[in-house]
């Protein structure tokens, strides 16, 4: 494998592949992710970060996301990057699109690289890749994933209790029968928010309910809301494991004539700011993406974070926000 290769796979010339791989400032952000997704996808891990073994320090943290389509992650990443650059750190960043051989690549790729840090936001996590990334004693945090110790830090969030607050809240305005719209439901964290779900509908004897899932995008949502109607279910309520996949359902819900929420509540999870935008406004769960991101950089570089302990157990609270996508059932 070459850098003729890489920059093939990624559209670019082997010039551009050779300044982002040394970190040359001439390249744009977006492009230079482009490099490095093809350099994963290639199995092509080089030394990059020669100068890191006589210094010690790369000055470069990793962060590898499920799915960076998706505002929840890019959010994180945002604020990480801000941090990051505020500290004299670079920040790259890696998408594994829920891919289990792809997130094993790009773990190689960030230690080849020999980041100073690693965080790793993703949901398909393999137990061999925490343990190789724990043999390389680069401090890491996970998400909802793992467990904390040494030098690695967990960062949890309760999504039970969102998504029990969004299911009481619906069933306190007579709704009964519900669909849940999820995606990658093995994985955690979404199959712990469609476990909720169902540990919730289960508790009243009049509910019905429906499962459907696709892929996480606008188009997954709104393929979920098509396949719910064409089963013939009609729910009064649709609750979306994120805002990203409940947009989609809003635009299905329009395309097939239906009110929201005269005749279809929808709920989403994360806010995300397209949530408050969404026509109508989402009623949603909210994530403090800001808080995560900075709690993120604190574990990732110690000295930022003076008196908190590496390797910590972060647990990280939700909030119910409704907006105008709820109303009582018809």
């Amino acid at each position: 494998m070459n850098l003729k290769e890489v920059a093939k796979r990624a559209g670019v010339s082997i010039a551009t592949v050779s300044r982002a791989i040394n970190n040359i400032p001439l390249v744009k952000g977006a492009t230079r992710r482009r490099v490095f997704k093809a350099a994963a996808e290639l199995n092509y891990f080089p030394n990059l970060n020669a100068r890191s073994l006589a210094g010690g320090r790369s000055r470069a943290l990793g962060m590898i996301a499920s799915n960076l389509e998706n505002p929840f992650f890019f959010d994180i990443f945002r604020v990480l990057e801000n941090r990051a650059r505020a500290h004299g750190y670079e920040l790259l960043a890696a998408n594994t699109d829920y891919q289990a051989e792809q997130l094993e690549r790009c773990v190689d790729l960030m230690i080849g690289r020999r980041v100073d840090g690693l965080a790793v936001i993703v949901s398909e996590m393999d137990p061999h890749l925490i343990r190789k990334i724990d043999e390389t004693d680069i401090p890491a945090v996970f998400y909802d994933v793992g467990s904390a110790k040494h030098r690695m830090s967990n960062i949890r969030v309760r999504y039970k209790n969102g998504i029990e607050r969004v299911v009481e809240y619906l069933h306190s305005l007579q709704h009964s029968r519900f669909a849940f719209v999820g995606h990658h439901s093995v994985l955690c964290p979404t199959g712990e928010r469609q476990t909720a779900f169902l540990e919730a509908v289960s508790r009243y004897s009049n509910a019905e309910w429906r499962i459907v899932a696709n892929e996480d995008s606008l188009d997954g949502g709104r393929s979920a809301a098509r396949e719910i109607f064409a089963s013939g279910f009609r729910p009064t309520a649709i609750i979306c494991v994120n805002d990203f996949m409940a947009v989609g359902v809003l635009r299905e819900l329009r395309e097939q004539k239906l009110r929201v929420p005269e005749d279809v509540s929808v709920t989403g999870f994360d806010n995300i700011k397209l949530a408050e935008y969404s026509s109508p406004p989402l009623t949603t769960v909210h994530i403090p993406r800001d808080r995560i991101g900075l709690l993120t950089f604190e574990a990732l570089v110690p000295e930022s974070a003076i008196g908190k302990p590496p390797g910590r157990e972060i647990v990280v609270d939700p909030e119910f926000i409704v907006r105008e996508s709820t109303g009582p059932a018809p």
